[in-house]
């Protein structure tokens, strides 16, 4: 394998043009389907291209900051992250029935969607300057890192994204080299935490989405409306799909959440299978690009933290066409850099800052 230096842009910009290239193609096909979901409402594209111009300089500022840089701010990242997320429950903008936002005047953002990407570099920092696999002991810390976040974004309440964030440190958990035993421990325990967890944390309306997760068609005018909705206008998509602007769910105001959660039916509606296979393949090509920078990157570090950005973008997207499918309960996750948002854009594009940092910070690299 031939070994080559880093391009120009890589070595003087600290951009990877491989991995940006399929992100801002995400992006733009995203801008064109939400001018569909909000039926053609150039005002709303005009902010979201606004957000995306922030997103992506804050990629390019994250970009430029070296490795052992990010890996000395992780712990005053994760306490600022886990600060703001105690501050979330006691001054925290209430809506949709939680308190999940600070309202800070001139911005109002989430602190959990902070701490998704504070978590992973959090506990890449602390495993990846030791050996490994970890300890006991490390392990029930790392554990612990990840349970009191989780925490308190469970009490807002915020199941889905407590989730998420879950599911974004055990991610480096399993990079560690953990033995399989091990792993099997840890799902059954949480398994066997699942009945009381059902009666004592859940609320209501979120025991409703699993049991409509399960049938649907219990209360089609109800909780099981989205999903229903949903189903109709991925299947009637077809092939080749109805068309773009000529999505009868969404058009027709069936389909809620339609420039949100569920934007990922629009998109299989109007542009059919073919155009799902087209976002597949771009989330993978992401997905590849990560998963090479992070088996090219020169210390545990830069592993682990590549390795859980990518698994945790794979999380994301599988779990949000998941569940608009009728394949997973709805947990409220906007698909990545097709969604309408501006908090949760802003945080997956710094970690893929990170990664080019990670990658465009080593001297030579291996093609």
């Amino acid at each position: 394998m031939a070994t080559t230096q880093l391009s120009f842009i890589q070595r003087r910009l600290h951009i990877d043009p491989t991995l940006l290239t399929p992100l801002l193609l995400l992006a733009v096909f995203g801008l064109i389907v939400l001018y569909s979901a909000f039926g053609a409402q150039i005002d709303q594209i005009d902010k979201q291209v606004v957000r995306l111009g922030i997103a992506f300089g804050v990629l390019f500022a994250v970009a430029q900051i070296p490795p052992r840089q990010l890996r000395r701010w992780a712990p005053w990242f994760y306490g600022l992250s886990l600060l703001l997320l105690f501050s979330v429950l006691l001054f925290g903008v209430a809506g949709g029935g939680a308190k999940r936002w600070l309202d800070l005047g001139v911005v109002r953002f989430q602190p959990s969607e902070m701490m998704k990407l504070a978590l992973p570099m959090m506990l890449s920092a602390f495993l990846g300057a030791r050996d490994l696999p970890p300890h006991w002991g490390r392990l029930a810390i790392s554990l612990l890192l990840i349970v009191v976040p989780a925490g308190v974004i469970a009490i807002e309440p915020d199941l889905g994204t407590a989730l998420l964030v879950t599911l974004s440190g055990l991610s480096v958990l399993f990079l560690v080299g953990l033995a399989w035993w091990v792993i099997l421990t840890m799902i059954i325990t949480m398994a066997a935490s699942a009945p009381p967890l059902w009666f004592l944390l859940l609320h209501d309306y979120q025991r409703e989405r699993v049991l409509t997760f399960l049938d649907p068609t219990r209360d089609p005018l109800g909780t099981g409306y989205h999903v229903i909705q949903s189903k109709i206008a991925i299947g009637s998509g077809g092939l080749y799909g109805k068309g773009w602007l000529n999505g009868s769910q969404a058009h027709l105001s069936f389909l809620p959440e339609q420039h949100t959660d569920f934007v990922f039916a629009v998109l299989a509606e109007e542009f059919g299978f073919i155009g799902v296979i087209l976002l597949l393949v771009l989330y993978f090509m992401v997905i590849a690009r990560g998963l090479h920078i992070a088996s090219h990157a020169q210390d545990n570090y830069g592993r682990l933290l590549a390795g859980s950005i990518v698994l945790t973008f794979f999380i994301y997207f599988f779990v949000n066409i998941g569940m608009v499918s009728g394949l997973l309960p709805v947990v409220g996750l906007p698909l990545p850099l097709i969604s309408y948002g501006g908090t949760s854009i802003v945080t997956l594009l710094a970690a893929f800052g990170m990664l080019m940092s990670i990658h465009t910070h080593r001297r030579l690299w291996v093609s």
